[in-house]
């Protein structure tokens, strides 16, 4: 299994419109992807402002579709000026 995971710091002011894109994503992402296996979507209960991502695929190449998928397009495009910051992490899982 191949796993991501992703840590946003959301601009206080986009923080509803982002969880709202963010949970969509997630929804999106495990109904129209086959070998996406799990994608959680967590907030920080010391820091509302901080989300943390936990995705799972049957491989790297899973992944990658992800990322061209419409989906994820949109969602990339939408929320890019809502974060301060992004640090994605991959693990390959045995």
């Amino acid at each position: 299994m191949f796993v991501l995971t992703v840590e946003f710091a959301v601009k206080p002011d986009h923080l509803s419109n982002f969880r709202d894109r963010m949970i969509q994503q997630a929804e999106d992402s495990l109904r129209n992807e086959s070998e996406c296996h799990q994608f959680d979507v967590c907030f920080s209960s010391e820091s509302p402002t901080i989300c943390f991502l936990y995705e799972k695929y049957t491989d790297r190449a899973a992944f990658e579709h992800h990322l061209r998928s419409d989906h994820f397009l949109s969602f990339d495009a939408a929320v890019g000026d809502w974060l301060d910051s992004k640090t994605v992490r991959m693990w390959n899982c045995e």
